[in-house]
């Protein structure tokens, strides 16, 4: 229910009222009230029903409805597959991620270097399935790609092919690198700058499409709105990885160290700068609207991952600051002294506010630990390991910039239980998936 509070008055005296999420969810206007109003708010409702063309989806639902009658309302597999939709990449973030924690892990071991090895293999298996699904979706349903850019709820994790990606590209610094010639170092230097741009390029032209087409009611509102800035903030780790792959090759460095670590730091900045002015705007929508719905609640845990991967990267390179600078730079001792102590300076700040985000968000989930609630499965439970994967990364880093024992083993407790949570979302998305519960059309079932 409304608020029993004169509206108008309330307006006058404060300028600006916060729209509920009830007054939304019952269709009621913030301001004012009145028979006439209600008329209006129909009438109006009714025009931009009769107006509104039909867009690609409800074509692709009418379309099915009438070759089902035919067919005993049967799913085939060619509608399964045009269910696939762009937040499915967020299985290759978190799987790639993965792979990205065992590699930092401050401790090395061989049998540690296979496990993050068959954890790349494997992610990059998923991202061809997902490219694969993906054309076959778009090639059987004309019209779907474009309407994808503009449905409210898929255009945000259209980015998720390109931090998939940059995931698999860190993943080959962390792995290829090392053990073959000068011939991977250059094709990796030239994919960074070609991630660079394909990552700027996608970051302003999203926003900037939602932003003409959409419009995002404050109480929907979720660290998902990040989404868009993400691929930025692979920036820092990719560089740190490149540079650290090609420091343990044996044939010496290969390529432009300090251009890239400048060009990085630039983008990384960025990217959490945008980031950070979202995740200020979701404490806002907090403050007002209590915590999101069910549907909603995995899309909290997107916030850890600006400040964690920013603290990872910089940390990374400021480790490495001694390599990056030129021999013959004025004052290069002093300069490698102030610059990696005001790394770790940073990058704890950064670590701080991530784990702030971490305790948020895990508490957010406390209601589901009663049996009478229950979390729906949907593609966003990735999202409990993707941004994890992190703040595990920047502990790691953190451990080996201070040497501490402590923050060693703590960074592979989080690790082994970021593992756990791996297996268990794959797991749930299996059962998923043979339940129809996604990868599904049910609306084309109901009636």
């Amino acid at each position: 229910m409304p608020r029993p509070l004169n509206l108008d008055v309330e307006v006058a005296i404060n300028g600006y009222i916060t729209p509920r999420e009830e007054q939304f969810m019952s269709g009621s206007s913030p301001v004012g009230s009145g028979r006439q109003n209600l008329h209006e708010r129909r009438a109006l409702h009714t025009l931009n029903s009769n107006q509104q063309a039909p867009n690609p989806a409800s074509l692709a639902r009418m379309l099915s409805n009438a070759q089902k009658q035919g067919h005993h309302n049967k799913v085939s597999l060619r509608d399964r597959i045009c269910c696939h939709q762009w937040n499915w990449f967020t299985m290759t973030m978190a799987t790639g991620g993965i792979s990205n924690v065992i590699h930092t892990l401050p401790y090395d071991a061989k049998w540690l270097h296979y496990i993050g090895l068959a954890f790349m293999l494997i992610n990059i298996c998923f991202f061809l399935a997902n490219c694969a699904l993906a054309i076959m979706r778009f090639s059987f349903s004309p019209g779907a790609f474009i309407h994808s850019f503009t449905d409210q709820m898929e255009c945000l994790f259209i980015p998720a092919v390109v931090v998939s990606a940059g995931i698999i590209l860190i993943n080959i610094c962390e792995y290829g690198v090392p053990n073959n010639g000068p011939w991977l170092q250059r094709t990796i230097e030239v994919l960074f700058w070609i991630y660079i741009t394909v990552s700027v390029t996608a970051s302003c032209g999203m926003y900037l499409i939602l932003w003409s087409t959409q419009i995002f009611p404050i109480h929907t509102m979720t660290p998902v709105w990040v989404f868009p800035a993400y691929p930025l903030l692979l920036a820092a780790p990719f560089a740190s990885n490149l540079i650290t792959g090609v420091t343990q090759q044996s044939l010496g460095m290969a390529i432009h160290k300090l251009a890239i670590s400048v060009c990085a730091l630039t983008v990384q900045g960025t990217g959490f700068l945008i980031s950070f002015m979202v995740c200020a705007a979701f404490l806002y929508r907090l403050m007002t609207q209590k915590l999101p719905q069910d549907m909603q609640r995995p899309g909290v845990f997107i916030s850890i991952g600006p400040a964690g991967f920013t603290c990872a990267g910089v940390v990374a390179l400021g480790r490495q600051i001694d390599i990056i600078l030129p021999d013959d730079l004025d004052g290069r001792v002093y300069a490698v002294y102030s610059l990696r102590f005001l790394s770790i300076v940073l990058g704890l700040w950064l670590w701080g506010l991530s784990k702030w985000f971490f305790i948020v968000s895990v508490g957010s989930l406390h209601k589901y630990l009663r049996k009478d609630h229950c979390l729906p499965f949907q593609m966003t439970w990735w999202s409990f390991v993707f941004p994890n994967t992190a703040l595990c990364t920047a502990t790691s880093a953190l451990s080996k910039a201070f040497d501490n024992t402590g923050l060693k083993i703590y960074s592979c407790v989080m690790a082994a239980i970021l593992i756990a949570v791996w297996c268990m979302v794959l797991i749930r998305m299996s059962k998923a998936l043979w339940r129809h519960e996604i990868l599904y059309p049910k609306e084309l079932d109901s009636d």
